[in-house]
């Protein structure tokens, strides 16, 4: 609505999952090596955390659009609240679709399956990746252990390396359930902990979602503009989202030229009064 006010593409601070305006901070960066060091080293388990907003969904996203050919198949579990026989199936089905969902029953064929699968990879030279989203879900539902056996098969087919890596990815209470897990635990060849931006990295991840929405001056933001924004945010990604968009959409209505702490303002009291009422 506002974009061509300012000359921009597309609306800079939408909370979508896109990987061109993936913002690399120092604990992003950081976890992007580490990750793709253990899925390209063919290790069994790496772990992301994180509070909610913090980007774990996009840091994910950007991994597996990076992975090198050989690192496939690739799936994702992006909702794992279910039983330990309904998760099986699904990452058999998903490991393994022409084979059609009616052929995949219970845990004995699902394991068949992945096993099939995981032998046929080996062979191949390939090595099978599983994304898991909100993986902290996985304690409450008693699929950790059956995880910890399915790792178990997946080194039955190399002296050297396992045939899949998984990535859990949650919030930080999934280290505590890992802790309870030695086993799993030890597998655990990655441990990757988001952090929130400080103002610097604020500055700059503002700066790079405007460049990649198609805005090529400078300042937009004013200072004093982005200390506020820090400051009602605490440096969180998807809070910062919520408040710059809205921040574009009162300057537009107020014909301004530029954002600055009055914007902020202005745009925080509207997001106040949106969540009283609901």
């Amino acid at each position: 609505m506002y974009e061509a006010y300012w000359g921009l593409q597309s609306r800079p601070f939408d909370n979508r999952v896109d990987t061109g305006s993936y913002y690399p901070s120092e604990s992003h960066h950081a976890a992007l090596l580490k990750l793709h060091y253990a899925i390209e080293t063919r290790r069994a388990v790496a772990v992301v955390c994180g509070e909610p907003g913090l980007g774990k969904t996009m840091l994910l996203d950007s991994v597996l659009a990076q992975c090198p050919e050989f690192i496939t198949p690739t799936i994702r579990v992006v909702y794992p609240a279910m039983p330990p026989e309904q998760l099986l199936r699904y990452i058999a089905r998903q490991l393994a679709p022409q084979e059609g969902s009616d052929t995949i029953g219970g845990i004995g064929q699902s394991i068949e399956t992945i096993e099939r699968v995981l032998r046929r990879n080996v062979l191949e030279k390939q090595h099978a990746l599983i994304a898991i989203d909100e993986a902290h879900l996985l304690e409450s539902f008693g699929s950790l252990e059956p995880l910890r056996l399915l790792l178990n098969l997946a080194t039955e087919f190399s002296q050297t390396e396992t045939a899949m890596t998984v990535v859990l990815s949650g919030s930080p209470v999934l280290l505590a359930h890992l802790a309870r897990y030695s086993a799993l635990e030890d597998r655990v060849a990655a441990r990757c902990v988001l952090e929130r931006f400080n103002e610097t990295e604020t500055t700059d991840y503002i700066q790079h979602r405007l460049k990649a929405a198609g805005w090529n001056k400078k300042h937009m933001f004013d200072e004093e503009a982005i200390g506020l924004i820090q400051q009602l945010t605490l440096g969180v990604p998807r809070k910062i989202n919520r408040l710059c968009d809205l921040s574009l959409m009162v300057a537009f209505a107020q014909d301004r030229t530029r954002i600055d702490s009055t914007s902020i303002e202005n745009a925080n009291a509207e997001l106040s009064a949106q969540k009283h009422a609901a």
